[in-house]
C-alpha cells in the first residue's frame, strides 16, 4: 500500500538522495564489513553486532531482533515519527522542497494530535513561567534563588511553577479551547471517576523538557513542601519518549566546550550551565538508555560522567559505562569527592576546581577497576586473587588489541601484577567471553515454536528463500517468471513482493529493494520484507548448483500452490483432475540461466 501524503515519485526522489549508510551512520557507529556495514543494534540491547546496513540495497536489518527496512523505516523507528514526518526530515536533509501534502483522515488526525500536544506543552510552559514570577510562585522562586540561580538562568531554562490548586492548569487550558481528552493525551491532566479532572503537576517547581529542535515535549516537577514523590516526569506521549531524550541537550549541543557531561538531575545541569559548563545534560528520571547513547552520538564522541559520588551514583556510572562501551562511546568519570554532586562541588570549590576535575577524569576502565579494588581486601591473598581475576575480566571486554595492551600495562604497574600473567589471564577470559556471547546471541535469536507454527514456517520458507535468491541475483528473474506467478505464493506479503520484483525488472532490468520498501506501511511488514531482502547466503555456488537450487524451490512452491487449489476446489472434480495433471508436470520444470 502506497503512502498517501506524497506521490511515489517524490517519495523515491527523497529516498534516493539520502544514502542509508550516511543517514544511519549519523546515529550509529557503523563498521565496514565485506559488502555491508555492521553495528550493535540501536533498537535492542546486544553485545555482538547483528545490525547490518547495505549501501548496495539501501536497506538495513537486525538479525538479532528482526527490525529492518529502508531509510524511511529507520527514521520512523528511531525518531518515533510518522511516515510523512520522516519524508519531511529527509527532504530537508537533502535540500528538497516538498509540495503541499494531502492527508488521509487517520493521518490528519494523528498529525493534528501531535501538533495540539506540542501547542499545549508550549502554553503550559509559558503559564508555569508566568506563575513563578507572581505571588503564587514566590515560594518556588525563593527555592530557586536559594539554590543560587540567577534570573537569566531561570529564563534560559524556562523554569516555572505549577500552582497549589490541583485544577489550575486544567482550567487554563480549558479556557484556551482544549478538551479533556486532548489534555489527557498530552499527559498534562488526569481524570478520576470520583474526583474528576486534576493536573498531573501541581505545587511544584517546573522544568520544561525541550527536544534538540527547541520544542517543549514534556515536564519534570519538584514538589514544594513535604509531598511525595519528590520528582515526577511527564508520562510518555506521542511527542515524548523519556528513553530517547536528554534534559538540556537543546542548549548543550550549541556549546563550544569539548564533549558532553552527563549528570543525574535537572538542578545539576542548570547549575553547571550557569557556572559556564554549558555542555551538561541529564537523563530523565531513568538510568541511561541505549536510545540516549544513540542520541548523544550525533553530537559528540567524547563523554564525561559526573554522577553523584554516593553508592547509587557509582552503580549508575558503572551501568552507563557498560552501555557506552558496547556502542564504542568512550567515557571518562569525573571524581566529585568529597562532595555529593556537581552543584555542591562548584558551590564549595568554584569553577576552576571543576575544570581541574574534568582534566583529571579517569577512563571508564580504570574507574571500574578502582571500584573493584575497594571491594576486596588487598592484604588477603585469596581476596587479592579474586580482585585480579575480576580486573582481568574487565580488561577482556576491551576489543581493540592495542588499547587492551595499554590497559594491561597500566593495571599491571599500578597493582603490582606480573604483566605476562595478567595478559594470559585477560586473553583466556576474552576467549571465554566470546563463546558465551555467541551462545547468548544464538539463544536470543531462536524462538521456540509450536508444531503448527513450525509446519507453516516450512511452507513459507521456500517462498522467502526464492525471493532472496532473486534479490541477490536479478538474472534469475526471467527464468523464474516463466514458471511461477505471485498467486502461487501462500503468503500474501511475499506474493506482493514477488510481483514488485517482476514489475521492477520488467521496467528497468534490475531490482532496487529500497524502492519496494516504499510500498509498505506497518513496522511488521518492514521487518518481514527487510529480512528477505537483506539476507546473504554467504556462500558461492556455480551456475549448475544455482540452477538446481532455484529449480527445487520452484517445484516446492508449485506443489504447495496446487495442493491449496485442490483443497479449495471442493467437489469440482473436473478442476481437481486438471490440477492433478498440472501437479504431475511439476517434476519436468527445469530452469536454464
Amino acid at each position: 500500500m502506497i503512502w498517501l501524503y506524497y506521490s511515489d515519485e517524490i517519495i523515491e526522489d527523497v529516498r534516493s538522495r539520502n544514502d542509508i549508510v550516511d543517514v544511519i551512520g549519523s546515529y550509529v557507529n557503523l563498521k565496514h564489513k565485506g559488502n555491508s556495514y555492521s553495528a550493535c543494534c540501536p533498537f535492542h540491547h546486544e553485545k555482538t553486532p547483528s545490525f547490518h546496513v547495505s549501501r548496495e540495497k539501501q536497506m538495513y536489518h537486525c538479525f538479532g531482533c528482526g527490525v529492518g527496512g529502508n531509510v524511511y523505516t529507520f527514521i520512523m523507528e528511531h525518531e518515533n515519527m510518522t511516515f510523512p514526518e520522516a519524508v519531511e526530515v529527509l527532504a530537508e536533509r537533502a535540500g528538497i522542497t516538498l509540495p503541499e501534502k494531502n492527508m488521509t483522515g487517520d493521518e490528519k488526525k494523528r498529525a493534528d494530535e501531535r501538533t495540539k500536544i506540542k501547542d499545549m506543552n508550549k502554553l503550559a510552559a509559558g503559564y508555569f513561567h508566568y506563575l513563578l514570577k507572581t505571588d503564587h510562585g514566590k515560594t518556588a522562586l525563593a527555592y530557586l534563588k536559594k539554590r543560587g540561580l540567577t534570573d537569566e538562568t531561570i529564563t534560559n531554562f524556562g523554569l516555572g511553577y505549577s500552582d497549589k490548586y490541583s485544577d489550575d492548569l486544567y482550567k487554563y487550558l480549558r479556557s484556551k479551547g482544549y478538551s479533556d481528552d486532548e489534555m489527557v493525551k498530552a499527559g498534562l491532566i488526569r481524570i478520576d471517576e470520583k474526583h474528576g479532572p486534576s493536573d498531573r503537576f501541581w505545587n511544584r517547581v517546573m522544568y520544561p523538557i525541550v527536544d534538540p529542535n527547541n520544542r517543549v515535549i514534556g515536564f519534570g516537577g519538584r514538589v514544594m513542601g513535604d509531598g511525595t514523590p519528590k520528582y515526577i516526569n511527564s508520562q510518555d506521549t506521542p511527542v515524548f519518549d523519556k528513553s530517547r531524550n536528554l534534559y538540556g541537550l537543546n542548549l548543550a549541543k550549541k556549546s563550544k566546550r569539548k564533549g558532553i557531561i552527563f549528570c543525574e538531575g535537572y538542578m545539576d545541569v542548570i547549575s553547571m550551565h550557569q557556572a559556564g559548563f554549558d555542555n551538561a545534560v541529564a537523563s530523565l528520571g531513568t538510568a541511561l538508555t541505549v536510545g540516549q547513547v544513540n542520541l548523544i552520538k550525533r553530537y559528540t564522541d567524547r563523554v564525561y560522567l559526573a554522577y553523584d559520588s554516593d553508592e547509587a551514583g557509582t552503580k549508575a556510572a558503572i551501568r552507563a559505562l557498560s552501555i557506552m562501551r558496547e556502542f564504542e562511546m568512550p567515557a571518562r568519570v569525573i571524581s566529585l569527592k568529597p562532595y555529593k554532586d556537581p552543584d555542591e562541588l562548584i558551590q564549595a570549590e568554584g569553577t576552576t576546581e571543576f575544570e581541574k576535575r574534568i582534566d583529571e577524569a579517569k577512563s571508564g576502565v580504570m574507574f571500574e577497576i578502582e571500584i573493584l579494588e575497594h571491594n576486596y581486601n588487598q592484604n588477603d591473598p585469596q581476596e587479592r586473587t579474586e580482585f585480579q581475576k575480576e580486573a582481568a575480566k574487565c580488561l577482556a571486554r576491551i576489543l581493540d588489541p592495542l588499547e587492551r595492551d595499554n590497559y594491561i600495562e597500566a593495571v599491571s604497574g599500578r597493582y603490582g601484577i606480573d604483566k605476562k600473567i595478567l595478559k594470559e589471564t585477560v586473553t583466556a577470559y576474552g576467549i571465554s567471553a566470546e563463546n558465551m556471547i555467541d551462545k547468548s546471541v544464538f539463544r536470543e535469536q531462536v524462538r521456540r515454536t509450536t508444531p503448527e507454527e513450525e509446519k507453516e514456517k516450512q511452507h513459507l520458507k521456500s517462498e522467502r528463500v526464492l525471493i532472496t535468491w532473486l534479490i541477490n541475483d536479478n538474472m534469475l528473474i526471467p527464468a523464474v517468471k516463466e514458471h511461477l506467478e505471485p498467486s502461487d505464493f501462500g503468503d500474501h506479503l511475499y506474493a506482493d513482493v514477488l510481483n514488485s520484483v517482476y514489475e521492477q525488472y520488467d521496467s528497468s532490468g534490475k531490482v532496487e529493494p529500497a524502492v519496494i520498501m516504499n510500498h509498505y506501511q506497518s513496522k511488521e511488514e518492514h521487518d518481514k520484507v527487510s529480512s528477505i531482502m537483506q539476507q546473504d547466503f554467504g556462500v558461492e555456488v556455480d551456475a549448475d548448483e544455482k540452477q538446481q537450487v532455484v529449480t527445487d524451490l520452484i517445484r516446492r512452491i508449485k506443489r504447495k500452490s496446487i495442493q491449496r487449489k485442490i483443497e479449495e476446489a471442493g467437489s469440482d472434480f473436473e478442476l481437481i483432475k486438471q490440477l492433478m495433471q498440472q501437479k504431475k508436470s511439476i517434476e519436468r520444470i527445469q530452469i536454464r540461466i
